[in-house]
């Protein structure tokens, strides 16, 4: 068969799908009754077309086939984590993320008996600490590290000493690993829409690469890496992740980098509810879709009840079991880039990435991410946008099934909450207002918890 396939069809345009789309509306207006406006100021349309690209996107670099099922660590003792790595690992993790709180965790001790040569490790460093940086890449030379000084900042408000220590150190470990870091997760679950996520996530990295550019370092190996949180808007979190790609590849192109940057991608805390966790899982299920979709390099899924209680088995193993079902039997493994040619969200990645480029473009005019941070800017845009968003769900457009719709009635928490899920608030001096995350259905809980009571 050498004939194009449908070719006895003659090609329907956008304009005369469009036609055809009002006639059957009967009288009612096209854009008020089938166009929405995302929180980005993103206008969503019925259908999409070919029509809508002058030029059509470039494929994907990103290979879908090759994501990775990370498992989450934190160390409080080394014995226990060490086993639960190992167990964890049996059990169909592929790799491993341990957060390290303090120097005094033996790296040694940590990952004896794991296979070093083939198993991906990440070490999230809650500190700054160039000795032991380089007792980690002495044990696992071919180790992950992650400590990012400005996501400290803009997370608790205060560096880790202050920004010359902190930029220093941030050289030379940047010098021995080749890596950079960026944790733009706390930006989504502090409530700030995809452009400013995008845009900011952007900027922070630039503050990094001006800084390694003004001391004359060779930036052509620099990779970077990004730690997302994902929602649950399907489509619009799919060409989130594309477009950070190629804001990256710009970014990237003007300092001389051709590398790739990689993607750490976690489901958002921002949905997760208290009463009815279980839908939690379907939550974080659709946020794992949309990141491989989008081209994640490893997803860290969440237990569903993480937000109120301890880590345990349990959970831990649904959250695991989630992406296996994702990769094993539902095949999100075996086609690479399969979100390349949809209109839809090809127009949603373009549309995503012109509009956090002029975002960014306007951080840089106005002195930079760092600056813009010590005045208070960013802070309040992402409260602007959370507050906008905290409306919308408490008026009901912006739905947590079980919570604004569907409630279980009837369900009390019986059980003491081991974690305490809601924003803490810790009066302290710090340098600047911090980023705080907060879930969109905090106040909804404590009302009814102190009906219970």
């Amino acid at each position: 068969m050498t004939s194009p396939l449908f070719s006895e069809f003659n090609p329907v345009s956008s304009k005369q799908w469009k036609q055809k789309i009002q006639y059957d509306l009967n009288g009612e207006d096209y854009n008020s009754t089938l166009i929405w406006n995302s929180n980005e100021d993103i206008a969503v349309k019925p259908f999409y077309h070919a029509d809508d690209f002058n030029t059509w996107p470039e494929a994907s670099n990103t290979k879908a086939t090759a994501w990775e099922i990370c498992q989450i660590i934190f160390v409080a003792q080394v014995e226990k984590s060490n086993l639960h790595a190992i167990d964890v690992l049996k059990r169909g993790a592929e790799s491993i993320k341990f957060i390290i709180p303090s120097e005094s965790i033996s790296i040694e001790n940590l990952v004896e008996n794991l296979d070093l040569e083939n198993t991906p490790l990440h070490f999230e460093l809650q500190f700054q600490s160039e000795a032991y940086v380089e007792q980690l890449l002495k044990h696992i030379p071919k180790a992950k590290i992650h400590i990012d000084s400005i996501g400290h900042l803009a997370k608790t408000g205060n560096w880790y000493a202050n920004l010359n220590e902190d930029f220093l150190v941030f050289e030379n470990t940047a010098t021995k690993t080749s890596t950079i870091t960026i944790n733009a997760a706390l930006y989504q679950n502090a409530g700030a829409n995809m452009v400013q996520q995008l845009a900011y996530a952007l900027a922070h990295a630039n503050e990094y690469l001006n800084f390694l550019d003004n001391k004359k370092h060779q930036l052509t190996d620099v990779k970077v890496t990004f730690h997302v949180s994902v929602g649950s808007n399907y489509f619009f979190e799919i060409a989130k992740l594309k477009a950070l790609r190629l804001l990256w590849e710009t970014l990237a192109g003007e300092y001389g980098i051709k590398s790739t940057c990689y993607i750490s991608a976690t489901p958002t805390k921002r949905n997760l509810t208290l009463y009815d966790a279980n839908t939690n899982m379907v939550r974080s299920t659709t946020a794992c879709m949309s990141a491989i979709l989008g081209g994640a390099n490893s997803i860290c899924n969440m237990p569903y009840d993480s937000i109120f209680k301890k880590t345990n088995e349990f959970s831990e193993r649904i959250a695991r079991n989630q992406l296996l079902i994702l990769k094993h039997e539902s095949y999100f493994n075996k086609v690479n880039n399969p979100s390349d040619g949809a209109y839809y969200i090809e127009s949603l990645t373009q549309q995503l990435s012109e509009k956090a480029l002029e975002l960014f473009k306007n951080i840089e005019n106005n002195g930079g991410f760092l600056k813009q941070l010590k005045a208070g800017i960013i802070q309040k845009k992402i409260k602007e946008s959370a507050q906008k968003e905290q409306q919308e769900f408490d008026e009901g457009k912006e739905i947590l099934v079980g919570t604004n719709l569907h409630q279980n009635t009837e369900e009390t928490i019986n059980n003491p909450l081991e974690l305490y899920p809601f924003v803490k608030i810790k009066p302290r001096k710090t340098l600047i207002e911090p980023i705080i995350e907060k879930r969109l259905s905090e106040n909804y809980e404590q009302k009814r918890l102190k009906n219970e009571h």
